[in-house]
């Protein structure tokens, strides 16, 4: 869409800006989800050697996201802590 040069224009541009920042956000929270069911699924089958690796994973993943600000970085590390846990109580 094509306006003269005015206060329109910047709207426009953010806009634009807007949808292509929402879809980088899209995939990356997508990666975070995805690493996490990975590391559920490893809890379930109580396979504790998998389920360290993948945790560090997820947390490589948790934090990239919340250097980036894709989430905030004390939702990461909540995140993180709760699943440390969970695999510590499945240590036991």
């Amino acid at each position: 869409m094509k306006l003269k040069t005015g206060r329109h224009t910047s709207v426009l541009k953010e806009a634009r800006k807007n949808v292509k920042r929402r879809l980088v956000n899209k995939v990356v929270k997508s990666r975070i989800k995805t690493a996490i069911k990975k590391f559920e699924l490893a809890l379930s089958e109580k396979n504790t050697a998998k389920a360290k690796e993948i945790l560090n994973i997820v947390s490589g993943v948790l934090d990239k996201a919340a250097k980036r600000n894709i989430i905030h970085k004390k939702n990461a590390s909540r995140k993180v802590s709760r699943l440390a846990c969970r695999l510590a109580k499945l240590k036991k």
